[in-house]
């Protein structure tokens, strides 16, 4: 039996450098009913931040991609997170991550690919993108899945545009993708007692 959806639990942890990646993340958010725990300029979060991303059925990763990966700030958060992989606190947990960068490409695979890499050495479950790309010559900047991802939501904003400015379908593909990873959760963690 599923797990009504208003009981799954979510966390999306989350560097933001200039905003873009904040937004992004409250988007994904919005569409998983998560929490949102920011990663400091420092790479540090809190420890009251630990204890929700253990006691959470789904993470979901967060980062701009600067110069072919994540940011620094994150990879210190992942780092940190060899304590919970030691005792296996997140082992069958859901994941699923995001990315901006300001070029259209920007090597955002990379940054996905290391998201999928360490929910697979805490043992998670990822959960892939089902929107189809938008890739005809009718498609247009607000499109969804206009960047064409399959492993998660990429957005591309230009290097002087605010966050404000963002792509709305970059934004709405954030949200579909939190609601999905959601639903997935829903089908894969058992009832509360």
């Amino acid at each position: 039996m599923n797990q009504p959806l208003s009981t799954i639990k979510s966390v999306v942890v989350y560097h933001s450098g200039y905003g873009h990646t904040e937004r992004m993340a409250a988007a994904v958010a919005g569409g998983a009913n998560a929490t949102l725990v920011a990663i400091d300029s420092d790479g540090n979060i809190t420890e009251d931040a630990w204890a929700k991303l253990n006691a959470a059925d789904v993470i979901l990763f967060g980062s701009p991609t600067y110069m072919g990966g994540p940011s620094w700030q994150f990879k210190k958060f992942a780092d940190a997170s060899s304590k919970p992989w030691f005792e296996g606190k997140w082992v069958n947990k859901i994941f699923g991550g995001f990315t901006n960068s300001a070029s259209i490409n920007g090597d955002k695979l990379n940054t996905l690919a290391y998201f999928f890499l360490l929910a697979g050495q805490h043992g998670g479950i990822w959960v892939n993108m089902d929107i189809k790309s938008s890739n005809t010559k009718a498609s247009l900047r607000d499109d969804l899945n206009r960047m064409g991802s399959n492993i998660g939501p990429m957005a591309q904003t230009p290097a002087d545009a605010s966050p404000e400015e963002m792509s709305s379908g970059d934004l709405e593909t954030a949200r579909f993708y939190g609601a999905r990873v959601a639903s997935i959760a829903a089908q894969f963690c058992p009832l509360n007692p």
